[in-house]
């Protein structure tokens, strides 16, 4: 089953990839609107760049996750990401609901923790590199098994910088201070993606991340998925990951709808 799992993600995540120019070159200059949605999902590296000022962005999704015999569902995924000025957005994540199966049988399950947060712009150059630090607060709940019970503080530096017309690279670097039963366990994870533009509304990546505990085993993962901007502000995307260390989960597959609203005035 899970190498049926790996040869689909990577046929369909790669297909764009070989997309001829019959679709991909022609199509680029047919349309005069450039799509101005750019969202966090659905790489684990955030995007580097923050919402226009004024536009509320909208990301929602849903993933099932397998880890030995073990099954998983959540959403709404939901995070908010609200323009409060040209170089500043902030950020709400609602809490996600999780539905845990083992056999066929659900446990532990309920709604996460919800988090607030902000995003700066640090860098912008005319060479295309961005950068951006976001800080975030996970506040929590009362879900026994869900809830990490604690004041989690994290910070993320996504970059992107291009590397031709068609193609980006990116990463980011964040530090996770997640409440556990012995304490709070620092935790860095890096992540480095290739992003494969084949039109100017439709893109597919690929990306390594890998979480590296204070206490525990490190965790490696590989990550494939593309996205679609049906519209200049709509989003939908289709991911799927795989385990590459013992400690990482089997697999997981997602998928999500993400759509922005420009101009929202504060009064």
């Amino acid at each position: 089953m899970r190498n049926q799992l790996v040869i689909a993600g990577l046929w369909l995540s790669w297909i764009p990839f070989g997309a001829i120019s019959l679709y991909g070159q022609d199509q680029t200059g047919a349309h005069s609107t450039q799509p101005v949605i750019n969202t966090d999902r659905p790489a684990i590296t955030d995007s580097s760049v923050v919402v226009p000022r004024s536009d509320l962005l909208f990301e929602n999704g849903f993933t099932e996750t397998g880890n030995q015999g073990q099954r998983s569902f959540d959403f709404p995924e939901t995070l908010i990401r609200f323009g409060l000025t040209s170089k500043t957005e902030l950020r709400f994540t609602v809490p996600d609901y999780f539905q845990n199966f083992n056999a066929g049988r659900s446990f532990a399950s309920g709604w996460g923790d919800v988090s607030l947060g902000m995003k700066q712009q640090l860098v912008a150059t005319s060479a295309g590199f961005d950068a951006s630090l976001i800080v975030m607060l996970s506040l929590p709940t009362e879900a026994d098994g869900i809830s990490s019970h604690g004041y989690d503080p994290q910070f993320l530096l996504p970059w992107s910088h291009p590397i031709s017309k068609n193609w980006t690279s990116a990463g980011m670097f964040s530090l996770f201070w997640p409440t556990q039963s012995a304490g709070r366990n620092l935790t860095g994870q890096p992540s480095f993606l290739l992003d494969r533009q084949i039109t100017h509304r439709w893109d597919s990546f690929i990306e390594y991340a890998g979480d590296f505990p204070q206490r525990g085993t490190p965790q490696h993962l590989l990550h494939l998925g593309t996205s679609l901007k049906i519209t200049s502000n709509q989003q939908l995307d289709f991911h799927i990951g795989f385990g590459l260390s013992s400690a990482a989960v089997d697999h997981f597959i997602g998928f999500g709808y993400s759509f922005q609203v420009p101009g929202i005035q504060l009064r």
